[in-house]
């Protein structure tokens, strides 16, 4: 199973108000889990910006 998330986990207070229902989600979610943070910008952002550059 693969989830993604452009939150960082932090964050997820902002859209789930209740902060032991995250710590939750959180933890059960990371635990025995490989996280790769990707730092880059997307793909088809970068797309997006080299269309309009070279429009």
């Amino acid at each position: 199973t693969i989830i993604t998330t452009n939150l960082a986990f932090n964050r997820w207070n902002e859209i789930i108000k209740d902060k032991v229902l995250v710590a939750a989600m959180v933890d059960r979610l990371t635990h025995k889990a490989y996280l790769v943070n990707m730092t880059e910008l997307s793909y088809r952002l970068k797309e997006t910006q080299k269309m309009r550059q070279d429009k």
